[in-house]
């Protein structure tokens, strides 16, 4: 009987397989590429930040305005209170501001990443000194072990006036040099 709700659970339950993807699920929300996004919205901060944006934004309020109450009363569409042109600005400024600190954070990251990688690079940069620093000092160790030419100008030197103390001590005989009298 346990045999057989083991088998009953075993069939209704579905295997999931760990060698084959998942499916997708439906998502309500579009999809978007936060990348591309993100280059849109530094382009759009970047225009924001110029003095061309506000020649255009200022020419458009004049215009608006000067339509609005220089033209005949039928070809008006935004009378005296300019609700309308409020409303746009409102809503200009309602997107600017995000897209704005978007483009700022983005800013930011990049910031971070070039700070991380020169403080990288100049850890690396004083490994290497120390490295041939001690590199160095190893080299002058080195070379005070090493025969150098005022050493052995002094050495011959030393040789020479001891070789003529010698001849000092025992003056050259013609005799000195042969073996004839001791046989």
């Amino acid at each position: 009987m346990a045999a057989e709700r083991t088998q009953d659970r075993e069939r209704s339950v579905p295997r999931i397989r760990l060698d084959l993807p998942r499916e997708r699920r439906t998502r309500l929300l579009p999809e978007y590429d936060p990348e591309a996004f993100g280059r849109l919205s530094e382009r759009i901060a970047r225009f924001l930040g110029t003095g061309r944006f506000l020649v255009w934004m200022t020419l458009t309020v004049v215009v608006w305005i000067g339509w609005n109450v220089f033209a005949p009363s039928s070809l008006r569409f935004d009378e005296y209170p300019f609700i309308f042109l409020t409303l746009a600005l409102s809503l200009q400024a309602s997107y600017a501001a995000p897209l704005i600190l978007l483009a700022q954070n983005r800013q930011d990251d990049r910031d971070r990443v070039n700070l991380e990688q020169d403080r990288k690079q100049n850890e690396r940069s004083i490994a290497d000194t120390e490295y041939l620093t001690r590199e160095i000092a190893a080299l002058r160790m080195g070379l005070g072990e090493v025969a150098t030419r005022d050493w052995i100008r002094s050495e011959l030197q030393d040789l020479i006036k001891e070789m003529e103390e010698r001849r000092d001590l025992f003056p050259s005989g013609e005799d000195r040099g042969s073996d004839v009298p001791d046989r």
